[in-house]
């Protein structure tokens, strides 16, 4: 099937807000969330969010960006936004915003953010043509062009790596 005579779906389809909460399983000698169970839970978000989307298998190709910005501590919440940004011909880009929540009071404050890119599978176990994106909002238009750079950028990268 052709992607242009697909429907597209727009951002807020497939968005997913996931939470959990930090218990000391999840945190290391200073009482922080492990940087591996926070990749771990922002992996799967973003995996749901690009399923919702794809309706199809989907699997983590890479993890582009992940930016530890504050700790989040034993006994916070964590509230992880995932959202598509960009969709390819089979291949979807998934940006996350976590933030940690005090329970007792409600403020949040943000923790980290993540962009990955994930490839839909049909039932062969193949990359397989997907719907497109349609953002709706000036920020959803925003989030998908910076997208659509960042993949331009890893495709250079990429050929010139290739090359050395």
């Amino acid at each position: 099937m052709d992607q242009s005579s697909m429907p597209g779906k727009p951002p807020s389809e497939s968005a997913i807000e996931m939470n959990e909460w930090v218990l000391p399983q999840h945190a290391n000698a200073l009482g922080a969330t492990f940087g591996g169970v926070l990749m771990s839970w922002v992996d799967l978000g973003a995996a749901m969010a690009a399923q919702r989307h794809a309706r199809r298998t989907v699997v983590t190709a890479s993890m582009d960006a992940v930016d530890f910005i504050a700790p989040i501590r034993v006994g916070q919440m964590v509230n992880l936004k995932c959202c598509v940004h960009y969709v390819g011909r089979t291949s979807l880009d998934v940006g996350v915003r976590v933030e940690a929540e005090d329970p007792l009071t409600g403020a949040r404050a943000h923790a980290l953010s993540a962009s990955l890119t994930f490839v839909a599978l049909g039932p062969d176990n193949r990359p397989t043509v997907i719907a497109p994106l349609l953002p709706e909002t000036p920020e959803e238009q925003r989030l998908f062009d910076a997208a659509k750079k960042r993949r331009a950028a890893k495709e250079v990268t990429r050929s010139e790596a290739d090359a050395s």
